[in-house]
């Protein structure tokens, strides 16, 4: 493909106020709408005029890609003001965001978790909750830089940022949506405020239909008796990975050489602490009962399930290793077979080899992750701890909002990530006429996603409450 005229015969001019460069946020802001977003917002007590329609503005402007406050220029362009009205400058947004104390932080943190069960009753964001859903806890630091950023730290990464407590919901073979999230100071440490974000995600999942057998998956940071109680308390079960403590090894030890059971996974895996390709693994279940050392109301006893993995690389596993691979030969090492071990504690009520695969299924957390550090997240913009709180607690909000536009775009749409929802469905150039009293959107003819963007067009804007689908 080449330009169709000579360079010199090209030019370029922003004149045109009838064009909008993202179409598709008209479809995301009815369903906001629809979903009663606005009328969430303006039980806020945030002491700022209009903050309802401004913070409307700046979940919109994440939807549409923008990862800092400046970002939020961008709903200010062409016709935007034709179609949206309360449009404000980033400054106006970012003055609203640094009015915000912490306990307005949990207000909007409300308001996220209320829309989210909406939005779950207008698309079908989580089919077959009613039968299994899982609800995963994992946390992560957001990189800083400056000297002004209140509350950044370094934490167990020894990344100086700010951590970010993440809470997802789930069904299987679903995109998770986020059922809450925390922002904390880069100090915090994996387990800090966890048990209550914990407890209000899961009642959040209940309320988004998720009303049949609910998992807790969590890896071994959140190993703690007050992560199980709260899911116990939530009628949800748990399964949670465990270090490799000497009680946990004299466990294992027990189990005897006929209780294991092969597995061979579909494709190989590159496990980076032995170095090479994994390709099966062997499984084991005992009983287990935590927390010992507590009171005896505060001991769990449970299943614990046991894989292992044969090490190949014992050049990786310490100076003793190496000390023996180096003395002896490929035939004696492998009269010393040893094992990497990876243990679970679980109630799950599935049988050992699924209950052991599903909670692998826990790092779909981290793709939800790293989806929000490719868009809302890159930054935390200010250097206002509560107003990067707040500024969580909207890429939340545009986060799942994205997610059900995907869903009510089809299922083409449903399992792509946010990114590739805003190239396909939100950043869709259009031109604006006027046409007996409504407004018509001409969108680029031979769009090749126009099938879902008109299935979603017609669904924010014109159908009737939709039923999820089972």
């Amino acid at each position: 493909m080449q330009l169709s005229h000579a360079r010199g015969r090209i030019s370029a001019r922003f004149d045109d106020p009838n064009l909008v460069s993202c179409a598709g946020l008209v479809a995301v802001s009815a369903l906001a709408t629809r979903a009663g977003l606005p009328r969430l917002l303006e039980r806020l007590t945030v002491p700022a005029p209009n903050a309802a329609s401004k913070l409307l503005a700046v979940v919109l402007g994440m939807v549409a890609g923008a990862d800092s406050i400046s970002d939020l220029d961008v709903l200010r362009h062409g016709g935007m003001r034709r179609v949206f009205a309360g449009v404000r400058a980033p400054s106006t947004l970012g003055t609203l965001l640094r009015s915000f104390t912490f306990g307005h932080v949990r207000q909007l943190d409300a308001v996220a978790a209320r829309l989210l069960a909406a939005l779950c009753r207008w698309a079908p964001l989580l089919p077959g909750g009613d039968e299994l859903a899982y609800l995963d806890i994992d946390d992560t630091v957001r990189e800083t830089h400056g000297y002004r950023k209140q509350g950044s730290g370094r934490g167990y990464t020894g990344v100086n940022g700010l951590n970010v407590l993440l809470a997802t919901v789930s069904t299987p073979g679903r995109v998770p949506l986020i059922a809450g999230a925390r922002l904390r100071r880069g100090g915090a440490n994996s387990m800090r405020g966890a048990a209550k974000l914990l407890a209000d995600a899961l009642a959040t999942a209940k309320r988004t239909g998720a009303s049949g057998l609910l998992i807790v998956r969590a890896d071994s940071a959140f190993y703690a008796e007050s992560i199980i109680a709260a899911a116990r308390r939530a009628g949800a079960r748990f399964s949670v990975t465990v270090r490799q403590t000497p009680t946990i090894s004299a466990a294992i030890a027990t189990i005897p050489a006929g209780g294991w059971t092969a597995i061979d996974y579909r494709s190989s895996i590159f496990d980076p602490e032995i170095g090479d390709w994994v390709s099966g693994a062997e499984v084991a279940e005992i009983g287990y009962t935590a927390f010992t050392g507590r009171r005896r109301d505060q001991q769990v006893t449970a299943r614990l399930i046991v894989r292992r993995v044969r090490r190949l690389n014992p050049d990786q596993h310490g100076p003793g290793a190496r000390h023996l691979a180096g003395r002896l030969s490929d035939e004696q090492l492998e009269l010393f077979t040893a094992y990497r071990y990876h243990a679970i504690f679980t109630d799950s009520p599935l049988e050992t080899l699924p209950a052991e695969a599903a909670h692998r299924d826990h790092a779909v957390v981290e793709q939800v992750i790293a989806d929000l550090k490719d868009s809302a997240l890159a930054h935390l913009p200010s250097g206002h701890f509560s107003a990067n709180g707040a500024w969580v607690a909207c890429a939340v909000m545009a986060y799942n909002l994205t997610r059900a536009a995907g869903a009510l775009a089809g299922s083409l749409h449903t399992g792509q990530r946010t990114a590739t929802l805003r190239t396909q469905l939100i950043n869709v150039a259009a031109r604006l006429a006027r046409s007996a009293r409504r407004l018509v959107l001409h969108l680029p003819r031979d769009w090749p996603y126009e099938p879902g963007l008109d299935d979603l067009l017609r669904a924010a804007l014109h159908d009737p409450v939709p039923t999820p689908a089972a």
